[in-house]
């Protein structure tokens, strides 16, 4: 059986200005450096061969961030799926059961609660390495599971999460 790595990334700190659409929120000056600095520590543990990105644009901007950081040669293919902004917890295993046999790293980038709530879901009741926050994933704070077995056979309780990192880019001067 393969082992299958899946990293949830919160997006990076956002901006909310008032009167503007949920959706079309920026990412702020330290959510773009943090953002950078989850994108160096993803290209030391895992990079990804799929990124499914939601289509808000704090997601697109921390994807961007991150992508700026990983190997030019690395560079994943990556799939914005309006799901991950509307849905919830049953919606993005939906679309992790409907990957292809032959990615074995993915990458999620979406917002809270949905990421929390899968991340806790993912891997309750496993032998897991690592812990969460009570609180869940804060911004930039990047959740990788491992599992054996094939794509629809995640769910719950079937990965155990085995890193957690919440980035923090140094600030200098």
């Amino acid at each position: 059986m393969t082992v299958r790595t899946l990293v949830l990334l919160r997006h990076a700190k956002a901006d909310n200005p008032f009167g503007m659409a949920d959706a079309d929120r920026p990412l702020t000056e330290r959510g773009l450096r943090d953002a950078r600095a989850a994108g160096r520590w993803l290209a030391q543990q895992a990079l990804p061969e799929l990124v499914l990105c939601s289509p808000a644009r704090r997601t697109r901007q921390t994807w961007q961030a991150v992508a700026e950081q990983l190997p030019a040669q690395a560079v994943p293919q990556v799939r914005y799926e309006p799901t991950i902004y509307q849905g919830g917890v049953t919606e993005v295993l939906t679309l992790l059961r409907q990957i292809s046999d032959d990615v074995t790293r993915v990458l999620v980038v979406g917002h809270n609660p949905t990421l929390s709530y899968l991340a806790f879901t993912l891997s309750e009741g496993t032998h897991s390495p690592a812990r969460l926050d009570s609180d869940g994933l804060r911004t930039s704070t990047l959740a990788v599971h491992e599992f054996t077995g094939t794509w629809p056979d995640c769910g719950p309780g079937t990965a155990a999460l085995a890193a957690v990192h919440t980035a923090r880019a140094e600030l200098t001067g």
